[in-house]
């Protein structure tokens, strides 16, 4: 756990296998609760990696949890997806910048409506499915992830992909509480 207060400006920088370079953001340190820490993102955050870069269009939360293999983002109402986890190794705090290594595989929950057309290969309105699992298997074979890593990715990817398809918490909207501390925090 961190010792940041609500409100902190901090910075979360995502890496590939091997110290390659991915995605970074800038948020907002918003509180913990029993599932971890929270982050806040408000809608225009500048997301950038190499040969990539987007400014969010809505607002979103990000749970990490304390000892967890990923990072699990809620969405505000307005994009194609509600719930983006990212599978990871366990986010680690080093001063106001929070790293881990995606390891490519995620658990998405679309949202219920069509408000934009998603890429053919994403599911129907409010479904949820895991994406990137041939990265996942080409990665561990080019990359050479250890197999404990490959264990605890896998492991982490089902437990979540269950955890988020029987609407358990915190994938029950208790992330709404979040998203209204960072409007809190952003209003002025």
């Amino acid at each position: 756990m961190s010792t940041h207060v609500p409100g902190t400006p901090v910075r979360c920088e995502m890496t590939k296998w091997g110290d390659r370079p991915h995605w970074q953001f800038e948020g907002i340190y918003l509180g913990s609760d029993s599932h971890g820490e929270w982050l806040g993102f408000p809608a225009g955050t500048h997301n950038h990696r190499p040969g990539h870069e987007f400014h969010s269009r809505v607002a979103c939360v990000t749970l990490v949890p304390a000892g967890g293999w990923y990072a699990a983002t809620f969405q505000a109402p307005g994009i194609w997806c509600d719930i983006y986890i990212d599978i990871t190794t366990p986010p680690a705090w080093d001063g106001d910048v929070l790293r881990a290594v995606d390891l490519d595989l995620d658990v998405i929950k679309m949202s219920p409506d069509r408000l934009s057309d998603p890429a053919e290969w994403m599911a129907g309105p409010g479904e949820t499915f895991v994406d990137d699992e041939d990265e996942f298997a080409e990665h561990q074979v080019t990359l050479g992830y250890p197999a404990d890593v490959v264990a605890a990715a896998r492991a982490s990817c089902d437990a979540l992909e269950s955890a988020v398809r029987a609407g358990a918490a915190p994938y029950d909207g208790s992330h709404q509480r979040w998203l209204d501390e960072l409007s809190r925090l952003t209003a002025s």
